[in-house]
């Protein structure tokens, strides 16, 4: 199946602002990519890129005096497959952990696993550990919050959104991540895209926050919002909590005043050259996403 997914985002500056972008596909992405996943700027600007710790595409700009507009759109191939369960895929106990997991088992910015591990141990402490204690994680805290984009906040912790009960989408896989690690179980944030494909439709498109965790010698993938396996993710990023991935960290001050996402699916089979005709110009949509969901900044 194929997946047209893509952004526009405007800001204005009013003096020259250097910028990270964290807007691209990720490396472990296994989709195939037709047309390019790069950045645009309008006004054009140079660009550097690297991969960071997490491997996450990372781009760097100086946005000019007045502002620029970024964008991208891309179609993927996928397989179509929801996400993949196991469920007698088991915790291993940390000594036996491979090294590199072992940094998803601290606390973080946004996952205070250290202040909350008496309360996750009260929880789920009597649940079969491996994948049914994730999935008792998933279900409780995708039943303690309300989806409210109006409670976002870019300094909401995973204590924050346990004691408000609401959060963003970001907000459910800091609490759930939060609450794996406060267990023993190596647990990562991850976002991207993930559209309406095989679900009813829920609104204009949007970037999205899930995690992951290390079960049975692999990472999975969970989703505490949705708590159900969905079609059609695009990795963007991966890291601790949000405070290593946001989409835009600004050293100097912005103003966001445009923001659109698309992420849907193109029915059909077509050749590479009619997919690239449809990315000659960007999609006729108003998309508009209230910018407290996105946590564009860091």
């Amino acid at each position: 199946m194929f997946v047209r997914f893509g952004f526009e985002i405007s800001v204005e500056c009013t003096a020259p602002v250097t910028m990270l972008l964290a807007l691209s596909p990720h490396p472990d992405f296994d989709g195939r990519l037709v047309g390019s996943d790069r950045v645009r700027t309008a006004p054009e600007v140079p660009q550097e890129s690297y991969n960071d710790v997490d491997r996450n595409q990372i781009v760097r700009i100086v946005a000019p005096s007045g502002g620029v507009t970024l964008s991208a759109d891309c179609i993927a191939e996928i397989d179509g497959a929801p996400d993949v369960v196991a469920l007698d895929a088991q915790q291993a106990a940390v000594e036996d952990l491979p090294f590199e997991t072992l940094h998803f088992l601290m606390p973080s910015r946004y996952c205070e696993s250290d202040e909350m591990s008496n309360t996750a141990w009260q929880l789920f402490g009597g649940t079969p550990p491996g994948w049914p204690r994730v999935q008792a994680i998933c279900d409780f805290v995708n039943a303690h919050l309300r989806f409210d984009y109006m409670s976002g906040r870019p300094t909401k912790t995973a204590l924050d959104a346990f004691g408000e009960k609401t959060g963003v989408c970001r907000d459910f896989a800091h609490l759930a991540v939060t609450f794996c690690r406060a267990l023993n179980i190596p647990a990562r944030y991850a976002s991207g895209y993930l559209g309406d494909i095989g679900v009813p439709y829920s609104g204009p498109g949007d970037f999205c926050a899930w995690f992951e965790v290390f079960l049975g010698g692999r990472w999975y993938t969970f989703d505490a919002r949705y708590n159900t396996q969905r079609i059609g993710r695009v990795l963007m990023v991966r890291g601790r909590d949000a405070a290593d991935v946001a989409m835009i960290t600004s050293f100097g001050d912005y103003a966001l005043t445009g923001f659109r996402v698309w992420v849907d699916e193109i029915a059909g089979q077509h050749s590479d050259a009619a997919l690239r005709k449809m990315l000659e110009s960007l999609p006729d949509t108003e998309a508009l996403v209230s910018p407290s969901s996105a946590r564009l900044a860091s």
